[in-house]
């Protein structure tokens, strides 16, 4: 039984690697402000605000066989560090891809270059990258040979809270039901590669088990984005036709790619981001990392978009169902 502190633990990730670890029956502490929601059933719950001076002084007198921590604010890494440090035998640091210099190359590992790490303790979303450099700057400082640095891709799954892989399950969903047709961007080969949050949790969890250490990409199985549609299909059972429209007409339109209201998810047509859903994965897969069935990331991604509401009109991603109806009318797909 691994003795486990998770620091976060009632939001998205950390509370499936929590949920993950109890499963497996180790002994599991959250420590989170719980604004985020609800820890998983089984675990203690501290609360506690990391911003504080006191975040730390109801764990930091005990050992943990392991610590994964998710933060990307500097600040929080390293007051972790300072007061856990010296307690762990395993660290885990969830970081992400996004610190990495250039996303234009295809299958690039994780000796590609780094964004310059944040100064401060304190980041915005546009600095995000060069936040997650500098925490796994201050993971290594400190915790060195035991420590596991994971760059997560896209996650996606029940609970997530972007709507961006979603957007495509509930999207032929709703299509199933009537509203058709569905606007999809002419870009069938794109590359996509979403993790499933199940995966990479119960990953992090083993690997702190294990004591396994280093740096690795952490995406998701590459699939193409018509691979994505077509699982979609099948689980909707959805089987009518798709408007495919050119990428440069929905430019035209003002229409987003990737993620972000009033866009089109999963998919970037700059050639200068072709590498970005296209990163090297195979160091953490031979590392322990597994991936489910693409058909089984869809389903799970669909059951949490009908808890959602799929007719819902406020998305962090996707194009309304207003956007798409005047989409299609200036395309010429209905009357």
């Amino acid at each position: 039984m691994t003795k486990l502190l998770v620091l976060g633990g009632t939001a998205w990730l950390g509370r499936e690697v929590a949920r993950a670890a109890v499963s497996r029956g180790d002994e599991v502490t959250c420590l989170a402000r719980g604004e985020s929601g609800q820890p998983a059933d089984g675990v203690a719950w501290v609360a506690a605000d990391r911003t504080r001076a006191d975040a730390y002084d109801a764990v930091r007198t005990s050992d943990w066989d392991a610590v994964v921590d998710v933060s990307w604010q500097p600040g929080m890494v390293r007051s972790a560090l300072a007061a856990l440090g010296d307690h762990a035998g395993h660290w885990a640091y969830v970081s992400s891809c996004s610190v990495y210099a250039s996303h234009g190359q295809v299958d690039a590992g994780e000796s590609a270059e780094l964004l310059r790490a944040l100064e401060g303790d304190t980041a915005t979303r546009e600095e995000y990258g060069e936040a997650k450099v500098a925490c796994e700057i201050a993971c290594r400082d400190s915790v060195g040979g035991r420590l596991l640095v994971a760059r997560s891709g896209l996650i996606g799954g029940y609970g997530d809270p972007s709507d961006r892989f979603g957007y495509w399950p509930g999207r032929f969903a709703r299509a199933a039901a009537g509203a058709v047709p569905v606007l999809v961007p002419d870009v069938l080969e794109a590359r996509t590669q979403t993790c499933d949050v199940r995966d990479l949790a119960e990953w992090l969890v083993r690997a702190g088990s294990a004591g396994t250490t280093g740096t690795f990409n952490a995406p998701g199985a590459r699939h193409s984005f018509g691979e994505v549609l077509d699982a979609c299909r099948v689980a909707t059972g959805y089987d009518g036709a798709v408007e495919l429209v050119p990428p440069a007409w929905l430019r035209e339109q003002e229409v987003g790619e990737y993620m972000g209201p009033r866009s089109v998810p999963l998919w970037i047509g700059d050639p200068d981001w072709q590498g970005f859903s296209a990163r090297d994965g195979s160091a953490a897969v031979a590392a322990g990392l597994t991936h489910r069935p693409l058909l089984d990331l869809v389903e799970q991604s669909l059951r949490w978009e009908r808890e959602l509401g799929l007719t819902r009109e406020q998305r962090k991603a996707g194009l309304s169902a207003d956007e798409e109806d005047e989409l299609l009318q200036r395309w010429g797909a209905v009357a």
